[in-house]
């Protein structure tokens, strides 16, 4: 029990806030001054909680195939409920045709409801005389 000088003001007791790491193997908690680091050859890191981790990471298993792992309980689907999100709903736009930068609506509407034969009439129009034009330009090389 501690006692206070006349005249000032307690305080709460302030939270002390440990920055912890995560096991590289079981993806837990790891609090300063816990733990094994490993550094391989190449320069990479490797944080383990225990002796555990750094064993089964050793005998190179696969956290997602042990239970008590967070990489298996993420691929399971475990722990949802608290992280429980909604499902977004799609909102169903209505077909809305645009003019576009070259034509307008008109021109657009006028497109579509001419017959294929026409289309491809003007298309075989459009190919010949790009092909002529390509025989002007080869003959004047």
């Amino acid at each position: 029990h501690r006692r206070t000088r006349p005249g000032s003001v307690r305080r709460a007791p302030s939270t002390m806030v440990l920055k912890t790491e995560r096991c590289s193997f079981s993806g837990l908690r790891v609090y300063p001054g816990h733990g094994t680091r490993l550094t391989k050859i190449d320069s990479s890191t490797f944080l383990f909680l225990n002796g555990k981790c750094k064993k089964l990471f050793n005998q190179k298993k696969k956290p997602a195939k042990l239970a008590w792992t967070t990489t298996y309980r993420k691929a399971h689907k475990k722990d949802i409920e608290a992280s429980t999100t909604r499902k977004k709903r799609r909102v169903n736009k209505s077909a809305f045709t645009r003019s576009l930068v070259g034509a307008s609506l008109e021109v657009l509407a006028k497109k579509r409801n001419e017959k294929p034969e026409v289309r491809a009439a003007a298309r075989e129009a459009a190919l010949r005389e790009i092909k002529e034009r390509a025989k002007k330009a080869k003959g004047k090389k």
